[in-house]
């Protein structure tokens, strides 16, 4: 009797487990009949325009695009939305189903995914754009996206007209571009208005017995921008503290060594001892614009700022910073900076602002009030997502505009989206000074950028594939 209830017993869960299996398969048939019916059956064509037939068969993707919870379902997608290539990439997903707000974009630095149907924007990083291999020929569907926040001495070709015009899209640190950068290195407002790291005068002046009333914190000596040239004759007529390995005289502490340790508080509480910082940038650039600035700003010391002509546009207040483009001579600043380490009202005077939370630049406010992206900032996308869903979104903009019979709409690049003057030399400078640098690397550099600029664009304009050897050709081409 035992065994014939075991039989019975293991029977039923025999049958049981059968029954769950049954429905499980029922449902992956379900699944694949739902994923059939979203699959295109045939390729988009590749004209610019969608066809009446394909805009019907994709109207579904018109609606709300629908969460991913596998690598196979990307798989599937990828056929169904439009597909956005990082050509130098700037992130190493191979595939990603990215939402932007109600639409979705396949995301991807496969470039076997350049002849794809689907395939619509090229994304492109500027401090690894080359001329080696560019996704040609391009269709006339196909947009092409720059992303660059660096200094032009990365990539100096970018920064000629011929070059920058090949773009669509762009997210520059210009105010001028689709997507502007020129905040990049400011989490906020509040992080001005901060407190934290802010040092008294009295104790400033006492620590005066030991510190230079300027500090100069720079590894990347002879820059486009000339500043060592314009320390250095600084030196001669003010002490400076100058931590960096360019015209190194002060050591930091042993742990500082590490470049990453830069943004640690142990250095942030040492430059806040000072009165004044040196800011120069590497290069001189319209709203090309720093942690040189705002760093000083934050921790409470008066910057002394060279570098982005516009820069009172983005200052807290008409007072908050000593600019060198004030000043003829590196000795008129340095009589200047001395009468206010005397003048306890007058240098005080740079820093109320600091000291009463008041930001009363609203051209500033706005720009981070506005801005997209956030910096240090969990609950925003970082600019690089930001970057990729303005290209996503207009990508659809023109799908729903063809939907409705309409052309579409054209984004193209100016000049002034990324645009920076050739490098000079310092006014002061007597004709023979040394200036190598800049006389031997950074201004021929500069001028021969115009001529691989000229070529680049003429043979991309031919739109088909050219050798390195032909591009050089063109460049030294009498």
């Amino acid at each position: 009797m035992n065994a014939i209830r075991k039989k019975r017993f293991w029977a039923s869960c025999f049958c049981l487990m059968a029954i769950f299996f049954l429905l499980v398969t029922l449902q992956v048939v379900v699944e694949l009949g739902k994923s059939e019916k979203t699959t295109p059956k045939r390729s988009i064509s590749q004209n610019a325009a969608f066809g009446k037939e394909e805009l019907e068969k994709y109207a579904h993707l018109f609606e709300k695009m629908p969460e991913l919870h596998s690598d196979t379902e990307r798989i599937l997608y990828q056929d169904t939305y439009p597909i956005i290539l990082w050509w130098s990439p700037l992130t190493g997903e191979t595939g990603r189903l990215g939402q932007c707000g109600q639409e979705a974009c396949f995301f991807t630095i496969n470039k076997t995914y350049q002849h794809h149907p689907m395939t619509k924007a090229f994304l492109f990083y500027g401090t690894d754009f080359s001329i080696d291999s560019l996704p040609l020929p391009r269709r006339d569907d196909h947009d092409w996206a720059l992303f660059h926040e660096e200094s032009p001495k990365n990539n100096y070709k970018l920064f000629q007209s011929p070059t920058i015009t090949l773009f669509n899209h762009t997210a520059t640190f210009s105010h001028h571009s689709h997507l502007p950068l020129t905040t990049q290195y400011l989490e906020s407002i509040e992080a001005l208005k901060s407190l934290k790291y802010v040092v008294s005068l009295p104790q400033k002046n006492s620590l005066r017995k030991t510190l230079a009333p300027l500090v100069y914190v720079q590894s990347d000596c002879d820059p486009p921008s000339d500043r060592d040239t314009y320390v250095k004759e600084l030196m001669a007529h003010i002490e400076v503290d100058s931590y960096g390995d360019c015209l190194h005289n002060r050591d930091l502490p042993e742990p500082l060594g590490n470049p990453s340790s830069m943004e640690s508080d142990v250095f942030y509480k040492i430059l806040a001892q000072y009165k004044f910082v040196l800011a120069f940038e590497n290069a001189v650039c319209e709203d090309y614009i720093t942690e040189k600035l705002w760093r000083p700003l934050k921790l409470g010391i008066v910057p002394v700022y060279f570098g982005s002509p516009g820069v009172e546009d983005w200052l807290p207040n008409n007072n908050s910073a000593i600019l060198v483009t004030k000043f003829s001579h590196p000795k008129d600043l340095a009589e200047y900076i001395k009468s206010l380490d005397k003048d306890d009202k007058e240098y005080e005077a740079y820093l109320e602002w600091k000291l009463k939370g008041d930001v009363s630049n609203q051209r500033l406010v706005a720009a981070i009030q506005e801005r997209t992206w956030g910096v240090q900032d969990i609950m925003k996308d970082n600019y690089i997502d930001a970057f990729e869903c303005m290209v996503c979104s207009r990508i659809w903009e023109n799908i729903r505009r063809q939907a409705k019979g309409l052309l579409p709409k054209r984004w193209n690049a100016e000049e002034s989206h990324l645009s920076c003057p050739k490098p000079q030399t310092f006014v002061f400078s007597a004709p023979n000074a040394e200036n190598t640098a800049l006389r031997e690397m950074w201004i021929p550099s500069f001028e021969q950028s115009k001529r691989e600029a000229r070529a680049l664009r003429q043979l991309v304009d031919r739109n088909r594939n050219f050798t390195a050897q032909e591009f050089w050709s063109l460049v030294f081409r009498d």
